[in-house]
This record gives C-alpha cells, structure tokens and sequence, in this order.
C-alpha cells in the first residue's frame, strides 16, 4: 500500500496516509476502509513514523489522512506530526474528522499552532440518504449547519439510490457554502452499496468542468491522490 505521495496539480501539498486506531463510529454502509484500522499501538508508531519521514515540507502543506478521524491516531504520533511541522517549516495542515468530533477541533489547532483545514465525508447533503440509506451517523440539517464546522466536505457520487437531482443539489450546496471541496466517485468494495454506472457517465459529462475547478478535487478511483490501494 502506498502511503506517501504529492498533489501536485490542485492546493499543491503532501500527504500521507496514517494508521490509527478504530473509527469512532466505524458503521457507514459503504465503508470497508476501516480494514486499515488497527490496535497494535507499536505496530503503528513504527509504521506511522517510517511514513513521516519521507516528508520534506517542500510546498509548506501537509495532508494526514487514516481510516477514520485524526482524532484517532495515536498521541505519540500527533507529537510526531507537530515535530515534523516544526522541522519542514509547514504553514498549514489537512485534517479529516468524523461529524461526531465537531466541538472538538480547535484541540488541534491549539496542539499544532498552524492553520488546520478540517475535512470531513459529507458524502451527501440529502438527509435521508445519507442517514438512512449510508448509515454515515452525521445528523447535521443542511449544507449551512456544516460549514459552521468544517471547511471542506468529501461527497461521493454514482451509488445507485442516488438521482441526478441530488448531484446537482450537492454540487450546488458545495459551491455556495464552501471554499475547498472533494468529490469522490464511487468504487464498488466489499460492502452492498453498490456502483450506478449511468449515474457515474452523466456525472462525467455533466460536470467534467470541475476539472478546471481549483476548489474542487474529483477522484475517479480512491488512489487518485496516490495513497492507498
């Protein structure tokens, strides 16, 4: 599995893929990346560390990501991002957490001292979608209600069940309640929710002009950041 890599063409920065111990809630229908979870405190500093190292804060940007939320990694590790931020000079760092840990952020904006943009999987603004049908556990009312939080949602689009409206819908929200955003097409995994391959070529035609979008990041596979596998 590839665990660092550069994002070169949108918001240049690293990023790395971490291990963590299990996701808060860890019962999202469509999710299997919890598999990367793990318990093994020393397992995972070894791992997390050899990782880190390959970091040179060349952009000054830094993205950590795991299965789950950066509140979940090990404090060990947390201690060893803030060294590596003190060390290559890094102005600013990505985060993604679970809606659970909302009034919870700013513990890490105080631990780093740098700016922090806080991601989170959204996945849809449509609530019964996304509570009902993905089971994400995210009960905030609207797209506004989030913002208030964080400042760049991950949507994912192509999962049958979904409409073509509520792509639209969610794109819209997107646009007009954030700055940064990322849209995730989905991939068929382990779980039942399963991939609408019409859904998925209207959205490519319909909106290839996000391509062009610099607040907008589209992953066509899960790899395309260049982490994972």
């Amino acid at each position: 599995m590839d665990r660092y890599s550069k994002i070169t063409n949108k918001n240049q920065r690293e990023i790395v893929l971490l291990k963590a111990y299990p996701c808060v809630w860890g019962k999202c229908r469509f999710c299997d990346y919890i598999d990367d979870n793990s318990r093994d405190k020393e397992g995972m500093l070894v791992l997390n560390r050899e990782v880190l190292s390959h970091v040179t804060g060349e952009f000054g940007v830094l993205e950590v990501i795991n299965s789950g939320s950066c509140f979940e990694l090990p404090e060990e590790t947390l201690e060893d991002i803030r060294n590596i931020v003190r060390e290559k000079n890094i102005q600013k760092l990505f985060f993604e957490a679970h809606w659970i840990y909302r009034k919870r952020l700013d513990e890490m904006r105080e631990f780093f001292g740098i700016q922090i943009v806080y991601k989170t999987g959204a996945e849809t603004f449509d609530y019964d979608f996304r509570e009902h049908y993905l089971n994400k556990h995210a009960d905030f009312q609207d797209a506004e209600e989030l913002s208030r939080y964080f400042d760049s949602p991950c949507l994912m689009v192509g999962i049958k069940g979904q409409t073509k409206e509520m792509i639209r819908n969610d794109i819209a929200l997107l646009k007009r309640y954030f700055k940064l955003g990322t849209i995730n097409v989905f991939t068929n995994n382990t779980t039942d929710v399963k991939r609408d391959e019409d859904l998925v070529k209207w959205f490519l035609e319909e909106f290839r002009y996000l391509e062009e979008d610099p607040s907008i990041e589209v992953l066509y596979e899960n790899t395309d950041f260049g982490v994972g596998d």
